[in-house]
């Protein structure tokens, strides 16, 4: 791997004691471990379509050990524990923490990695270059900057002020707002972020954010999907438009999004399992894969409600 400097002495910690090394197995059957950080669409998606890409490839030669942390920090650490002191020949990291979680955890496991924007933040790995190497590689779920305030532009050309509206603890989701940034600055617009520690600050911060700016954007983000109700009850009666990193959050808050398909990112997972385990690949070796095309999306109903006409070639969310 990379060299790496983790910083997370909070996660070090509290898995100080957990982590074991369970040697894999030699036979033909296998256990795939899912540690899901938090219950929200994308992540659900994301679980589905690794495990009927591994079902489809392997058939009944593979059994799944599912666990969700609910959000729960403590509780995707005691999940993982759980998963390499039973023996599991991989594990499925679906979001950034559980595959922070999990990289600090075991060394020698197979850990692949769903729904995660950027590796390189996530493991803050000095050069990468595509490759995390040791045991650990996945899927990204990143969406180019430029492209999501593209999208700004195109529907918003007489905003000012974007808000920046993320958890301060995400990792991911501190890159993606400054990478938002930038892309927004070399489109001059304003931009200003309201950052919140957890779902108790949330509505303050978005209430904070509709007064003052012409624009919300809400990048991918854990405690924003699993929260995003908050901030629509604050935004839609402000007439104030959200811009979604993905459209689970699209769709309970947003006016339109620039997105991913997580199902099909989780089955690419899938496939890169079955590779592993079943045909000896190397993890170590194996980049991580990105999503090769983006929809444009839009939620009907909020639009309507706040008066958005939005261009034709794009999607409605609508009865999803």
């Amino acid at each position: 791997m990379k060299k790496k400097s983790f910083g997370l002495l909070m996660i070090a910690a509290v898995l100080a004691g957990t982590a074991g090394c369970a040697p894999k197995k030699e036979n033909q059957t296998f256990t795939v471990g899912i540690c899901q950080f938090t219950q929200h669409e994308a992540l659900d998606a994301a679980a589905q379509g690794f495990k009927d890409a591994l079902t489809e490839k392997l058939d009944d030669r593979v059994a799944f050990e599912e666990q969700n942390a609910n959000g729960d920090f403590a509780a995707c650490t005691t999940a993982v524990g759980e998963m390499i002191s039973n023996g599991v020949d991989l594990i499925l990291a679906d979001s950034t923490i559980a595959l922070q979680v999990a990289a600090l955890s075991e060394t020698e496991i197979p850990i692949l990695g769903t729904a995660v924007t950027d590796y390189a933040v996530a493991l803050q790995l000095e050069d990468f270059d595509g490759t995390v190497g040791e045991n650990i590689s996945g899927t990204s779920d990143q969406v180019p900057a430029d492209k999501q305030a593209a999208l700004i532009q195109e529907l918003f050309p007489e905003a000012r002020k974007v808000g920046l509206v993320y958890c301060a603890s995400e990792a991911n989701s501190q890159y993606q707002a400054d990478a938002m940034q930038h892309a927004l600055d070399d489109l001059e617009y304003a931009c200003e972020a309201y950052l919140f520690a957890d779902s108790n600050d949330l509505t303050y911060m978005a209430d904070k954010a509709a007064a003052e700016c012409d624009v919300i954007y809400v990048p991918t983000d854990n405690t924003i999907a699993a929260s995003a109700g908050l901030i629509a009850n604050v935004c839609i009666p402000a007439k104030v438009p959200v811009i979604a990193g993905e459209e689970s959050t699209c769709r309970t808050c947003g006016a339109a999004t620039l997105s991913v398909d997580y199902y099909e990112l989780g089955y690419t997972t899938g496939e890169m399992a079955a590779e592993i385990l079943a045909e000896g690949r190397d993890i170590s070796e194996m980049p991580v894969q990105y999503a090769s095309s983006f929809t444009k999306k839009y939620n009907e109903e909020i639009c309507e409600e706040l008066g958005i006409t939005v261009p034709d070639d794009y999607v409605s969310l609508k009865g999803k």
